[in-house]
């Protein structure tokens, strides 16, 4: 989003149950989204589009999301225009 002038930045993170055992967590931005080419290996180890980084940070959170029964996703279907990751996890594992 650093593209954008800092008054057109918005984020939306929303939580909410999506069944009686499931608890979602939504992330939107009003960036520019992720490239559509980029989609299929976003959560892959050592993918990355940034010069300086190690493309590990979705890994470690797909991980982290999938061990607690969990699954993540990512699109550009935000509402505000830019990238939409989600995520689901199970309430029964959570206690």
């Amino acid at each position: 989003m650093i593209q954008l002038a800092p008054a057109e930045r918005r984020i939306s993170i929303r939580t909410m149950l999506s069944d009686p055992e499931t608890v979602c967590c939504s992330v939107e931005d009003s960036g520019p989204g992720i490239d559509p080419e980029h989609l299929p290996r976003l959560f892959d180890s050592f993918f990355t589009t940034k010069d300086s980084g190690m493309g590990i940070g979705l890994a470690i959170c797909q991980s982290i999301v999938e061990a607690h029964g969990g699954s993540i996703h990512a699109s550009n279907n935000s509402a505000l225009g830019g990238a939409h990751f989600s995520f689901g996890l199970l309430t029964r594992r959570l206690q």
